[in-house]
């Protein structure tokens, strides 16, 4: 398998020299900035930028980025201050702004969660009482939750730390984001429902009209590139030499995409080499069966980019 070129997409050959460059709007910090940063430069678009505080950096080819909060991006994008953004599905949810997810990028896992104190006798949303106090820095998708869920509680919009609130007496319950949980536990808080599940977005205005073909080709392009490579991640790329008379069961360790690839080796005799895009996660065990089928010269790359 040939490595693919690194480096910055390439302009399209019909496209003008003048054409301006497509604008994401980035997370200048938090959890999202570095692993935002770390796609971009793995999907051969490095960050360019004068200084760490630059407002706004090269990509190179077609693309210019501008570091803005997370929560202002939705804005930037719906505004057409910026052409595309990465932010948190949260984000773009509580603004309510008319702008659509264009890729799912994986990272920022988190979850909007329900939480109220460990002693309050409270285990689930439909136990909490009409007025109940909600402080939360989601008001709008708090509002929406609940008013779901047939609830008439009260929202205390707070934008520090959620869980000091109930034992302060701000609120009874909270509605933040939660990753791992410790912290809630930390607090004396334990979850009692779940909001919305969120991850990291590319995201673009609903409402593209006024695009220019070569802005919506670049945008296809800026997809294409970021989906090879968050495709890529936890897959591997898998050779050996295996005995022809074994392939049925080969098969069967190797699945990959579409099934492996099957070579035959100068002077290999009873042999064939077999190549397979395999899982990470269970790339240990995909050698012990290749080994006990007689399978040899194994050799495991990592994959840069991967098309499905």
């Amino acid at each position: 398998m040939s490595s693919p070129i690194r480096g910055s997409v390439s302009p399209s050959p019909d496209a003008e020299p003048s054409a301006p460059l497509l604008r994401i709007a980035l997370p200048n910090k938090g959890r999202l900035a570095q692993d935002t940063r770390d796609l971009f430069n793995d999907a051969g678009l490095e960050v360019r930028a004068l200084s760490d505080r630059a407002l706004k950096a090269s990509l190179g080819g077609e693309f210019e980025a501008i570091f803005v909060r997370a929560q202002d991006i939705p804005e930037f994008v719906s505004d057409g201050a910026a052409d595309a953004g990465i932010t948190g599905l949260d984000l773009v949810a509580e603004s309510g702004r008319p702008i659509i997810s264009r890729l799912d990028l994986g990272f920022g896992r988190c979850k909007l969660a329900v939480a109220a104190r460990d002693e309050s006798g409270i285990h689930k949303v439909g136990q909490l009482a009409a007025g109940t106090r909600v402080a939360t820095a989601f008001p709008n998708i708090t509002a929406r939750f609940f008013s779901d869920a047939g609830l008439d509680i009260e929202i205390v919009p707070i934008s520090g730390a959620a869980e000091i609130a109930p034992h302060l007496g701000i609120a009874d319950v909270i509605v933040d984001l939660v990753s791992t949980g410790s912290t809630l536990k930390t607090n004396g808080l334990r979850e009692i429902g779940t909001v919305m599940c969120s991850t990291a977005q590319l995201v673009v205005a609903r409402n593209r009209t006024g695009w220019s073909a070569h802005k919506e080709n670049s945008l296809e392009e800026l997809s294409t590139a970021l989906e090879s490579v968050i495709s890529a991640r936890g897959q591997r790329y898998l050779m050996a030499n295996v005995p022809k008379d074994r392939l049925d069961e080969v098969r069967q360790i190797l699945p990959g995409l579409n099934g492996p690839t099957v070579i035959d080796v100068l002077d290999g005799g009873k042999h064939v080499a077999v190549h397979a895009v395999v899982s990470a996660l269970t790339i240990y065990r995909t050698i012990a069966n290749l080994k006990a089928v007689g399978g040899e010269g194994i050799l495991v790359t990592r994959i840069e980019r991967l098309m499905r």
